[in-house]
């Protein structure tokens, strides 16, 4: 379609003004960022993207709408996944889109013009998962609170990157914006190489591989080699990163698990 992408610091803040060139039209951000879940200043990029007359689309699915208010913070678009925390349950997909009435008919022209739709049962799936929602989400941040604070007494852990703590970047951004967290999160370990990560990942009991996250069941990857990923920034960690989505599961049961990773993970090392 003809469009231009320039990559940016998630950290930028209101310096992204230096970015915007004369055809810039979007600032697409994402707070916490994927996998290395950076918090963004972003009514600051808000600010400085509404100087330009440029509009700022916002990818809120990690949040949710109870834990971050985008309109409220400067944002134009607000996008969800509501196949994650929405739907809750892992047997739908669905993804929507919201945004200011000065914007409301050019989305919905668009959305006509690209065939965007939702069958009626994927819809009723989501209605099911909004009714609970709130209580999940509860659950979710509990659960994933109690397992960071216990992975970050481990000593093949490097760091952990949960927006909550002050290890992740931009946990002043997240302390300010947000009014919570859920149950995915990261954390970098000391060292580590694939042959150690990958008896780490086989013979997890709970935690099942797996991309997407915000169902009922916790899921864990790992990455090596983030560097390599990055344009705008470096990436200084040499361990792996491991990521984490802690689901409904007993938290005892999913430190249980772990241990046993850790164990399995040593003896490669």
């Amino acid at each position: 379609m003809g469009i231009e992408t320039t990559f940016y610091d998630p950290m930028i803040g209101a310096g992204i003004s230096n970015l915007i060139q004369d055809n810039t039209k979007i600032i697409f951000v994402e707070a916490p960022c994927s996998v290395t879940m950076e918090i963004q200043d972003i009514p600051a990029i808000a600010k400085a993207a509404h100087k330009h007359d440029v509009l700022v689309m916002m990818d809120n699915t990690w949040a949710t709408p109870l834990h971050f208010k985008v309109f409220d913070h400067g944002v134009d678009v607000s996008i969800h996944a509501g196949t994650k925390y929405i739907v809750g349950h892992s047997d739908a997909m669905v993804g929507t889109v919201s945004t200011r009435a000065a914007h409301f008919e050019q989305l919905c022209n668009m959305s006509y013009q690209m065939g965007y739709c939702l069958s009626p049962d994927d819809a009723y799936l989501a209605l099911r998962g909004l009714r609970t929602l709130k209580i999940r989400l509860k659950q979710h941040e509990a659960n994933g609170l109690k397992i960071a604070k216990w992975l970050e007494g481990r000593p093949e852990v490097d760091h952990v990157r949960h927006p909550a703590f002050e290890s992740c970047p931009g946990h002043e951004y997240w302390q300010r914006d947000f009014t919570g967290a859920n149950g995915l999160f990261s954390f970098v370990l000391k060292q580590g190489h694939e042959a150690a990560t990958t008896a780490m990942m086989e013979g997890m009991k709970y935690f099942k591989m797996g991309f997407s996250w915000g169902g009922y069941e916790s899921l864990i990857l790992t990455y090596h080699g983030i560097g390599r990923y990055r344009t705008a920034t470096g990436w200084t960690a040499t361990g792996p990163l491991v990521r984490l989505h802690v689901g409904l599961e007993d938290p005892d049961d999913l430190i249980a698990d772990l241990e046993n990773a850790f164990e399995r993970f040593n003896q490669k090392i």
